[in-house]
């Protein structure tokens, strides 16, 4: 039987007159595209700018929301009410929507940005307030979470559909989750190494964490860091590597979710 994978891309994330990295080349090379919604990055032209693009990709969209901090990227911790972070989600989640109206397009997926990402991660509260933004809004969006997380948990407890995630250009520590920003080396930049880690992810069903530990994993859709200088080269080389193991490159609507 064909492995089918999907690969996911962080995308507009540049605001105003900053562009962050190369959707149009990343565009052709993903299935499923993350945009952000103005907390942490993106505005509504931007937003508006990649919907559009996608489409005529055939790529498909999803809510990538983040802590309000467009000074630190999304990438700083913030403690909130887990009622004031499901209002938060909620709302960026109805920014998406409103604009992929313009292109007829329907909001798939969610996928937390940067520290929200983390502390969901490992924090029931933000992953079941996450969960249930999804679940009042739009309860058939998929919850993209990382593997084995509380927000894996959180999503198969409310009912939502749940896609497993795992990530091309970062490395992973003993327990799954991901090494952080500040070590030296937990951003993978070489296309040898990340294709290397993703043919086992998909293929193997292994994760290498840093310290050399094997750890079973299953996962439906891997993450590029669209914001990377290195990010097309190595999503394309990521994505050669897949094909030649006989690997389907799909959308996320197109998995299935087991």
């Amino acid at each position: 039987m064909t492995i089918k994978i999907n690969l996911n891309a962080d995308m507009a994330e540049g605001f105003g007159a900053y562009k962050i990295g190369d959707d149009n080349g990343i565009l052709k090379i993903i299935g499923s595209a993350n945009i952000a919604c103005g907390f942490h990055a993106g505005d509504p032209l931007t937003m508006r700018k990649v919907i559009a693009d996608a489409k005529r990709e055939g790529v498909t969209v999803g809510v990538h929301p983040g802590f309000n901090d467009l000074w630190g990227f999304g990438r700083r911790r913030i403690d909130m009410k887990p009622e004031d972070l499901e209002y938060m989600i909620a709302y960026q989640i109805g920014a998406l929507q409103a604009l992929a109206t313009y292109s007829d397009v329907k909001v798939t997926h969610l996928k937390p940005h940067g520290a929200l990402n983390n502390m969901a991660a490992e924090n029931k509260e933000y992953a079941l307030a996450i969960g249930r933004a999804i679940k009042t809004v739009d309860p058939k969006i998929i919850y993209v979470a990382l593997a084995g997380s509380e927000m894996e948990k959180a999503g198969r407890e409310l009912g939502l559909p749940v896609a497993l995630e795992g990530f091309c250009d970062r490395q992973y520590e003993d327990d799954g989750n991901l090494t952080s920003r500040k070590i030296p080396g937990s951003v993978l930049h070489d296309p040898a190494a990340a294709t290397k880690q993703v043919i086992d992810m998909v293929v193997n069903n292994t994760i290498t964490s840093r310290n050399g530990k094997k750890i079973p994993c299953k996962v439906h859709s891997l993450c590029v860091h669209g914001d990377e200088p290195t990010a097309v080269a190595l999503a394309k080389t990521v994505r050669e590597g897949l094909e030649k193991a006989g690997v389907k490159l799909v959308t996320l609507p197109e998995m299935s979710l087991d």
